[in-house]
């Protein structure tokens, strides 16, 4: 009895499940009957109540910025003869696979004038680039679907495979046909720039400012650079400053030119100073002396005499690569104040695996890595740690004239992660990083970031 019942219960979940799925299914065959493709659409005949063409359908007018989840059509772009008229939706008895037709006989013709928060669908949409922030790519409006929907019809999802390409490419009769096979829902689209009263309309996939600033920087910077010039101006619009200038400093180096060419010079230079030295310099050495000019002259007058320096150190050698950001401390501070200015410099993490003391006279007494002040505790002296230091010898150090290859081979002879750049009077004045080195060593490889301890 006992097996019979199991047997009855699995039969019963087996058939509810198949119900389930024939619903499902039915529902989507009755959702898919209904879609309407707008790349059929377009080229197609507007025709009276008694079945005579009128015109034809160039485009098709929609309340893309407004509160409603799906779009309403407002009316259509139609050409009539040599003439293109607006047609209001009121007047529009239904529009279905490849044709429209109207509730009237009687065509009342006027220009168009285009209201806030419509767009031209086929125009200002469909091909189009999109951002896909969960994917983390760039792809494209391939068709846009409309459906009647509470007495009007309205804008339900966007095609994005490559077959409707094809179809598109194909005969009429093919045209007019939707092939769903990749929709994405319209409540998961939102408009990717603010209202437009006028020209094409960026959009983007959904997502809250949070998830995008949840995007890890060389994420961003794949995005950024497979977008076109208009979308990814406004995509940094959408960051903060900090975040975007993360994103830059993991672009390629052509990518990076041609943004901060594109980008207006108030806001290329709030993004180049944003960056870290080393990234900044790289990306104005990059450009014409006149284009670096117009973004040093928009700067605060530090940052901007900092990177004139470093802009003065030849590519190739250690001052080139350098970054002016360093950590110092004295010889009687303690671990635990050393450790509170590491934290409260943790947007640069990134450039900080270790801390130099100096002396009164800000001579180099060691290099202390993040590794031996995370163990220490938190009373410990540096003088301590520096001492414990000595006995295996001065910190390697290079000057900024010495050549990369040089500091790769002192770099891999002492088994660290960085050294520090000094002067003649063996005074610090920025240190190299590894993954620095290896950029300017291997351009081939693209950008390396290493991640630092206790990052």
């Amino acid at each position: 009895m006992a097996s019979n019942t199991l047997f009855m219960t699995t039969a019963s979940r087996l058939r509810d499940r198949r119900t389930g799925l024939d619903q499902r299914a039915t529902a989507n065959r009755t959702v898919r009957g209904t879609l309407v493709s707008l790349a059929g659409l377009v080229g197609g005949p507007v025709t009276n109540q008694a079945g005579e063409e009128v015109g034809r359908v160039v485009d098709v007018v929609a309340k893309l910025y407004g509160s409603d989840p799906y779009p309403p059509v407002t009316g259509l772009i139609i050409r009539i003869g040599r003439r293109r008229a607006f047609l209001a939706a009121e007047r529009i008895e239904r529009v279905q696979a490849g044709q429209v037709r109207l509730r009237t006989a009687r065509v009342d013709l006027r220009e168009f004038s285009r209201r806030p928060g419509e767009v031209l669908l086929a125009r200002d949409v469909m091909d189009h680039q999109l951002v896909d922030v969960d994917g983390v790519q760039v792809t494209r409006a391939a068709d846009l679907y409309l459906a009647p929907l509470t007495g009007r019809v309205v804008l339900v999802g966007v095609d994005v495979s490559l077959p409707t390409l094809l179809r598109r490419l194909g005969p009429r009769r093919w045209q007019v046909r939707p092939t769903p096979d990749r929709v994405l829902d319209w409540q998961a689209i939102a408009p990717f720039g603010a209202q437009a009263t006028a020209g094409p309309a960026e959009v983007r996939l959904r997502a809250s400012r949070s998830a995008l600033h949840q995007l890890r920087p060389a994420d961003l910077a794949d995005i950024l650079e497979d977008l076109g010039r208009t979308e990814r101006q406004q995509l940094l619009g959408w960051l903060e400053p900090e975040q975007a200038a993360d994103a830059l400093e993991e672009m390629e180096p052509t990518e990076l030119e041609n943004l901060l060419r594109e980008a207006p010079p108030e806001h290329a230079a709030r993004l180049v100073d944003e960056m870290e030295p080393d990234e900044a310099a790289d990306a104005l050495r990059d450009l014409e002396p006149g284009e670096r000019e117009t973004l040093l002259a928009r700067m605060p007058a530090g940052e901007a005499a900092e990177l004139r320096g470093l802009l003065k150190h030849r590519e190739g050698t250690a001052g080139g690569a350098m970054t002016t950001l360093l950590i110092t401390a004295e010889p009687g501070q303690s671990v635990a104040e050393v450790r509170a200015e590491l934290a409260a410099q943790a947007e640069h993490r990134t450039e900080i695996d270790a801390v130099a003391v100096l002396d009164q006279d800000g001579r180099l007494l060691a290099d202390v890595p993040l590794f031996d002040l995370a163990v220490a505790e938190d009373s410990t002296v540096l003088a301590d740690l520096t001492d414990w230091l000595a006995q295996f010898g001065k910190p390697v150090t290079v000057r900024p004239d010495t050549r990369l290859a040089e500091a790769a081979d002192r770099l891999v002879a002492a088994r660290a992660s960085s050294l520090l750049v000094v002067d003649e009077t063996d005074r610090p004045v920025g240190r190299i990083l590894a993954d620095d080195i290896l950029d300017a060593l291997l351009p081939e490889r693209g950008r390396l970031h290493f991640r630092r301890f206790l990052q």
